[in-house]
């Protein structure tokens, strides 16, 4: 949206200007409270206003412009400039990306997953996918490896996931169905509850979640390397709001991408040094899953997920089979140094 910042109000702020000057403002819905998942979007506010001396400025709301299951819903009208959403909230109208929430795809830390993220989000598809919701893919919200808090016996066999009543969505819920667990898609604003309610037995999160949403502060153990998947979480613009930018605040906001995610990347990584204090503080039981188990866990979920997606996203007229090897020809190019 832009503002007027006219010669009567500059003098009461103690500026001199002549005539008037634009000055543009953004609103941002996330959810939640500012934390690791958000860290992004808060240094890109600050550099984009830094850079444009104050005449491009974000306002960040947590929750009070709209649901975090309704912002690319929010994007496509308008109703605000810049959301985050998580593509496993509403498969159905994001469904190019859900090729990031393929379970086991491989990707082994935060880095690589700001690469295969950012190289399936420049695809044409996946652009004109979202375009549907006049929404430009702006940056991921890079997440480690989920695991899982539970209460009760640590369950540390597949045999034990069954019946298990676990909230995980996207690739990551379909995992935990493949072994027989009953997956749920509360969000995670609603995680904490459903766990204290007895409606769910565990909770998929990432670390920072499990610590932001207080799942942690219920939990009796925790997966230490189950590491089933992501969830992958686009930060967008509304097209046509980023089309309205003057040259200089485009510019601005461009060249910020990299090193808000840089800043994204260096304080996610002082909260997964800490992790295991956290979890001894808490007197929460680390468990580790036996290497055949993982290996059954994978048998059992990824090929058969992953070959089940690529068809049902070939028959919606993706280049569904591409996507797929994008992410592979990424995590190869990544390692190799190139």
């Amino acid at each position: 949206m832009k503002t007027y910042l006219t010669a009567a109000t500059a003098a009461i702020a103690g500026l001199s200007i002549a005539g008037s000057a634009a000055a543009t403002e953004w609103n941002v819905s996330v959810w939640g409270k500012r934390r690791a998942f958000t860290e992004h979007v808060e240094k890109l506010a600050e550099l984009v206003s830094e850079k444009t001396d104050g005449a491009f400025t974000m306002n960040i709301s947590y929750g009070g412009l709209s649901k975090n299951k309704e912002n690319l819903d929010g994007i496509s009208i308008g109703a605000f400039e810049m959301a985050q959403f998580c593509a496993g909230y509403h498969r159905d109208k994001n469904p190019s990306i859900t090729v990031l929430e393929l379970p086991f795809l491989g990707v082994a830390n935060l880095e690589e997953e700001v690469a295969v993220s950012h190289a399936v989000y420049a695809h044409p598809a996946v652009q004109k996918d979202l375009a549907r919701w006049n929404a430009k893919l702006l940056m991921t919200s890079p997440m480690p490896q989920y695991n899982i808090v539970g209460t009760g016996e640590p369950r540390d066999e597949l045999a034990e996931f069954k019946d298990m009543r676990v909230r995980a969505t996207g690739g990551i819920g379909k995992a935990f169905s493949a072994v027989g667990a009953v997956p749920t898609s509360v969000t995670a604003t609603e995680a904490y509850n459903a766990m204290e309610s007895g409606v769910v037995d565990t909770v998929a999160f990432a670390q920072h979640a499990h610590l932001s949403f207080g799942t942690i502060n219920k939990a009796d153990w925790w997966t230490a390397n189950l590491n089933p998947g992501t969830v992958n979480c686009p930060v967008v613009v509304n097209t046509d709001a980023y089309d309205a930018l003057s040259d200089e605040e485009r510019a601005a906001l461009d060249s910020s991408i990299d090193e808000a995610i840089a800043h994204y990347l260096a304080n996610y990584g002082e909260l997964l040094t800490k992790w295991d204090s956290v979890l001894e503080e808490k007197g929460v039981q680390k468990v580790e899953i036996s290497d055949d188990q993982l290996a059954e866990f994978r048998k059992v979920a990824a090929d058969p997920i992953r070959e089940q997606w690529i068809a049902d996203m070939t028959a919606q007229g993706l280049p569904a089979q591409e996507l797929y090897d994008l992410v592979q020809k990424t995590l190869a190019d990544v390692r190799a140094g190139s």
